[in-house]
C-alpha cells in the first residue's frame, strides 16, 4: 500500500525505481532540467541539489541572496558541472516553458521550491502558467519512497514530537529516517538510505505542507500538535491561510488513516475542517501520558508532546507493512531517555550553580511562555527580543513582571515592546546580552535564552542565533 494518499503527481515516475530498496530515483531525474529555487544556508537545499545532480539532472540553482552570502552552501556544489548558479536574483526564463529567447534551451521539467518562497512569487506563478510541476522535497520524497510516513506539524512542539517518534522507533529496532524540517537534513537524499522496511518521520512546517497540498497528498499518520499565531508577516496577517496550509497534513487522508490532534488545537481544527476529515481522529493531552513516566526534559508542554508521540506509535499497528506493534514499555524507555532537541529548552551548561538553557527556536510568545512555565520565573534571567512577526505579545508581557530580570536583544520586535519594559536594557550584540545576564545571576538561578521573536537582522537565522549563544556560554568561566 502506498505511504501517502495522492490524487496527482508531478513528472511521471518510474515505478520500478521508486519501489526499489534504497530507492534509486535516477531514472526519474536523469536528463531532466530542474530549477531549484532557494538554496539557503541550513544544508537542506545543498543536499537536495547534490542529490538531484548525482541523479543526472541539469540544475539551475537560484536564490535572491548573493554568492557571497551563500558562500558556505555554494562551495559544496561548485564541483558539479551540471549545476548552474543564478544568485542575487531570479530570472523568469528559468521558470518559463521556452527557457527564454536568450537561453537557447528548453524550459525546466520541474521546479523544486524551498520552504518560505513567497505565496505570491511571480516566478512560481510563471511556472504554473506554463504547466511546469512545482514540487517540494518532503512531498516528493514521500511519493517516491514507497514507505509509511508519519507527518508531524504544529506551531510549537512539532520538532520535539518528531524526534520523540524517531527515538521510539530506533529503540524498537525499527529502521527509520527523520526528515522534513530538520536542520542539515536533505529529505530527498534520504531516498538513498531507505528500504521497504523503513518508516519515515517527517516534521512538516506550513510551507512544506503547501507542497503536500499541491500534490494532494497526506501521510497515513498525521500529528497536529498546536496552533498559535505565527508567520503572520508571511501570511499577511491571515491566520486562516496559515491553518489552510497546515491542514494539508490530514485533508487527503482516508478512513483507515489516523489523525492525532493535540487538545490545544483540536477545537479549532474540528470547527473549521470537521466535515472534511475522513480519517480516524484521536484527541490527546498530557494526561494521556502515564503519571509514572518521568521525562528528562522539563515542562508540562513536553509531557503533552510525549503523549502525542505515544499516541502516534500506538496507532502504528493499524498502519502498514504488517507487525509494527511497538509495546508501551519500549516507548517508556525511549521517552524517559530522551534528552530533547537542540535549541528547544536545551540545558547546555551549568556555570557556578547557574543553569543555562538555549531555547533559540522560541520564535513566538507562546514558546517563551511554555519555557517560563517549565522553570522558576522568579529565579530566571530571560534573554529575549528580535525581529517582529506581527504577533500578539500581551500574554507574555503580562508574565514578565514575575521574571527575575529581562535582558533585551535589539530588533524591530523589541522596539514594539520596549515601552512596556522600561527596566529592560536593550543590547545590540548577543555577547553583551549574555554578559549582562551573568551579572544578574547567583547560584541556583537560571539563564533562559528564549527570544519570542524571529532572528532576522542580527543573525543569519535562528540556528545561527543559538550557535552563537552556545559558543559564548562555553567560554564562560
Amino acid at each position: 500500500m502506498d505511504p501517502v494518499r495522492s490524487k496527482t503527481s508531478g513528472m511521471s515516475a518510474d515505478s520500478s525505481a521508486s519501489r526499489a530498496s534504497g530507492v534509486d530515483a535516477s531514472a526519474r531525474f536523469r536528463g531532466k532540467r530542474i530549477t531549484v529555487i532557494g538554496l539557503g544556508l541550513l544544508g537542506r537545499g545543498v543536499g537536495d541539489a547534490r542529490y538531484l545532480a548525482e541523479c543526472g539532472a541539469e540544475l539551475v540553482v537560484t536564490d535572491l541572496k548573493s554568492r557571497e552570502e551563500l558562500t558556505e552552501s555554494v562551495v559544496q556544489l561548485e564541483s558539479y558541472k551540471n549545476i548552474t548558479f543564478v544568485l542575487g536574483e531570479h530570472r523568469l526564463e528559468d521558470f518559463s516553458a521556452g527557457g527564454g529567447p536568450a537561453s537557447g534551451k528548453r524550459g525546466p521539467d520541474m521546479i523544486l521550491k524551498a520552504a518560505g518562497v513567497p505565496l505570491d512569487s511571480p516566478y512560481i506563478a510563471e511556472a504554473k502558467k506554463n504547466n511546469i510541476p512545482v514540487r517540494m522535497s518532503a512531498d516528493l520524497f514521500a511519493e517516491l519512497s514507497g514507505i509509511p510516513c508519519i507527518g508531524v506539524t504544529g506551531t510549537r512542539g512539532k520538532s520535539t514530537v518528531a524526534h520523540m517518534l524517531y527515538a521510539i522507533l530506533k529503540e524498537a529496532g525499527k529502521p527509520a529516517v527523520l526528515g522534513g524540517n530538520v536542520r542539515g537534513v536533505s529529505t530527498l537524499s534520504l531516498l538513498k538510505e531507505i528500504t521497504p522496511e523503513h518508516i519515515a518521520v517527517l516534521e512538516l512546517d506550513s510551507w512544506q505542507l503547501q507542497g503536500w497540498g499541491e500534490a494532494q497528498m497526506s501521510p497515513h499518520i498525521a500529528v497536529f500538535v498546536t496552533l498559535y499565531q505565527d508567520h503572520l508577516n508571511y501570511y499577511h496577517n491571515d491566520l486562516d491561510a496559515y491553518l489552510a496550509d497546515k491542514a494539508n497534513i490530514f485533508l487527503y487522508q482516508k478512513p483507515e488513516d489516523t489523525l492525532i490532534l493535540g487538545k490545544q488545537c483540536a477545537p479549532t481544527i474540528i470547527d473549521r475542517y470537521g466535515e472534511r476529515i475522513e480519517s480516524k481522529t484521536i484527541v490527546v493531552d498530557e494526561t494521556k501520558l502515564p503519571d509514572t513516566w518521568v521525562l528528562k526534559i522539563p515542562g508540562i508542554h513536553n509531557r503533552y508532546n510525549a503523549a502525542l508521540a505515544l499516541a502516534a506509535i500506538r496507532s502504528l499497528p493499524a498502519g502498514r507493512q504488517g507487525a509494527l506493534d511497538i509495546p508501551d514499555e519500549v516507548s517508556h524507555r525511549a521517552l524517559e531517555a530522551f534528552t530533547g532537541v537542540p535549541g528547544r529548552l536545551e540545558l547546555i551548561a551549568e556555570k557556578n550553580g547557574v543553569k543555562v538553557y538555549n531555547d533559540t527556536t522560541a520564535t513566538t510568545p507562546e514558546a517563551t511562555l511554555a519555557a517560563l512555565s517549565a522553570l522558576d520565573p522568579a529565579r530566571t534571567v530571560l534573554i529575549m527580543g528580535g525581529a517582529d512577526k506581527n504577533l500578539d505579545m500581551s500574554a507574555l508581557l503580562a508574565r514578565l513582571p514575575g521574571v527575575k530580570k529581562v535582558i533585551l536583544l535589539a530588533g524591530t520586535g523589541t522596539d514594539c515592546i520596549k515601552n512596556e519594559l522600561p527596566k529592560g536594557m536593550i543590547y545590540h550584540t548577543i555577547s553583551d546580552a549574555v554578559g549582562a545576564a551573568i551579572q544578574e545571576t547567583k547560584s541556583g538561578d537560571t539563564i533562559l535564552f528564549s527570544p519570542a521573536f524571529a532572528s532576522l537582522g542580527m543573525f543569519k537565522n535562528e540556528y545561527d542565533r543559538g550557535d552563537q549563544f552556545n559558543e559564548l556560554v562555553k567560554k564562560l568561566p
